[in-house]
């Protein structure tokens, strides 16, 4: 489920670029549970390639991109880490993630679906001519973290969609809910109100 929104949102956030999302929406329906074919992998080498070109490799010792992405994921691990916690769940017990060494497993795993909202971000900044980790692109990337998203109940900012999906997936380890509660889709993000100061 997490997987299967996770590859809806960067389908969209193709769509919202202008590039085609189709090559990863068609992987959508191939995911099964625990993805045991590893379908997030190679949407992965599609999503890149199509979103900043094909001279683009996800590095995260690189500079440029890179360095944003690194650091938009870096905010909303901790985004996802606090809502987590407040939930009651312990943060190393994971969902797929299974890395002994990560302490973090079910963060990593909550913020997938969330990590298209980064790369959109980080694609407008690049469109603009703002390449590096500067103060001003730190706030566009803070700030699109609370940009509103679609969900179930309405439009809510990116955090509350957090709370709420750590929230539901407590529920289901207590048999009160089954599934999590995830956003339906981004809403698309306006240049200028990112980069307005």
């Amino acid at each position: 489920m997490i997987v299967k929104s996770k590859l809806g949102q960067q389908a969209a956030v193709l769509e919202a670029t202008g590039a085609n999302g189709i090559p990863v929406t068609a992987l959508v329906r191939k995911v099964k549970p625990g993805d045991p074919t590893n379908i997030e992998a190679q949407a992965a080498r599609r999503y890149w390639k199509l979103l900043f070109g094909d001279s683009f490799i996800r590095d995260r010792n690189s500079s440029g991109a890179n360095a944003l992405l690194n650091y938009g994921y870096a905010v909303l691990r901790a985004m996802v880490a606090r809502s987590v916690v407040a939930a009651g769940l312990h943060p190393t017990l994971g969902i797929h993630h299974s890395n002994q060494g990560n302490p973090m497993r079910l963060v990593d795993d909550l913020m997938e679906p969330f990590r298209p909202l980064v790369d959109l971000t980080v694609w407008k900044l690049i469109e603009s001519g703002k390449n590096h980790v500067t103060p001003d692109t730190k706030r566009a990337i803070v700030k699109s973290l609370y940009f509103p998203m679609e969900t179930e109940k309405g439009r809510s900012p990116v955090g509350d969609c957090i709370q709420r999906m750590a929230t539901s997936l407590a529920l289901v380890y207590a048999g009160e809910r089954e599934d999590l509660e995830l956003p339906l889709k981004m809403l698309p993000i306006e240049l200028a109100s990112l980069l307005d100061h």
